[in-house]
């Protein structure tokens, strides 16, 4: 095993771990989870961070994916823990194996910030939202002031590589916007206690535009 596999299979879910289950995030996460209602899909499912924030008398039915197949065991653990029925498959979203329509509720927390392809990835999720579904999301992405951008600029490629495709620059309301939806009322801020050039994070929830 090369020292980047190494790195990917034994450091990266301890990174993600550390980062994903922080005070502050795990406060956002109980605002935003909760709002899943019927059969519910999220991507990058992982570790489980929102397993045992979903309400089980709300939720008929939960799916779910993530690459990482060292993640894998701890979601569905997480997930059978909280009374979940859950269906968590080893995938990308740029490719989600579930039909058309099949969910009343997509869940996207710190995952579009690392995908190979967000605009896909968001297509995707449209696609799989029954009409009038919601998209429920949490991301970090590119902040609103100049100067922290440059930074971000800056740092992003090398931040790249050590946290697993992580971008800092991306949009989130914007591209969520291009893709087909409709946005609600967005909560947007700077985590007190991250550096400012990572601690831009944008929440809320969209339909699909139309339907």
């Amino acid at each position: 095993m090369g020292l980047g596999a190494w790195y990917d299979a034994q450091v990266l879910p301890r990174v993600i771990a550390m980062a994903c289950g922080s005070d502050d995030v795990a406060q956002l996460r109980r605002e935003v989870v909760p709002l899943a209602r019927g059969a519910v899909f999220e991507l990058g499912c992982g570790g489980g961070f929102n397993q045992q924030l979903y309400d089980p008398a709300q939720v008929t039915s939960f799916a779910g994916i993530d690459p990482n197949a060292n993640l894998l065991e701890a979601a569905r653990g997480r997930a059978q823990a909280h009374g979940l029925s859950a269906d968590i498959r080893a995938g990308v979203g740029e490719d989600i194996a579930f039909a058309d329509g099949a969910f009343d509720a997509v869940v996207c927390t710190y995952t579009l910030c690392s995908v190979g392809d967000q605009a896909r990835v968001l297509a995707e999720l449209r696609r799989i939202l029954k009409p009038g579904g919601r998209l429920i999301y949490l991301e970090h992405g590119r902040a609103p002031d100049p100067e922290v951008a440059r930074w971000q600029r800056r740092i992003e490629p090398v931040w790249k590589r050590l946290a697993g495709n992580c971008h800092l620059t991306r949009e989130i309301g914007a591209a969520i916007r291009t893709a087909g939806f409709e946005v609600g009322p967005v909560g947007q801020d700077y985590f007190a206690k991250a550096p400012r050039w990572a601690g831009w994070m944008e929440w809320g929830t969209a339909r699909r535009a139309g339907a």
